[in-house]
């Protein structure tokens, strides 16, 4: 079963990079925003389309999860936070951005599937008492 999340994982975190992409280039080329501002809704159109994404499809919760927004927004700003530490120390170590960027995403990448499976949609096993 973690085989098949993390597959459809992978699938919606690309998806959500096309989604940011797509709605950044979108709102300069139409000249409806400018660059910094266009980039902070295609992000945020990016998360929005995640956490729906990733929710359903991903992790199968049909019913929404009391808390789960909150517990989805302080995941991705601790793996924020980390992709950019990350990011920063291993220009220092290796002083390659493409090194620095692939490495800073995939630990992001890991550390959000896990805290998404464990922490944002866990299952919650529930018991009948007779």
């Amino acid at each position: 079963m973690i085989k098949r999340e993390f597959g459809i994982f992978l699938i919606v975190g690309s998806l959500t990079v096309l989604v940011d992409f797509s709605t950044y280039r979108s709102l300069v080329w139409l000249g409806i925003a400018g660059i910094d501002i266009a980039k902070a809704i295609g992000f945020l159109t990016g998360t929005v389309f995640a956490y729906f994404a990733n929710r359903f499809w991903t992790f199968g919760h049909k019913l929404h999860a009391p808390g789960s927004v909150w517990r989805f927004a302080l995941l991705y700003g601790i793996t924020l936070g980390t992709n950019v530490l990350i990011n920063s120390l291993a220009l220092k170590f290796f002083a390659n951005v493409i090194v620095a960027f692939l490495l800073a995403t995939g630990i992001s990448a890991m550390l959000n599937f896990l805290g998404m499976k464990l922490f944002v949609f866990k299952s919650h096993i529930t018991s009948e008492v007779l």
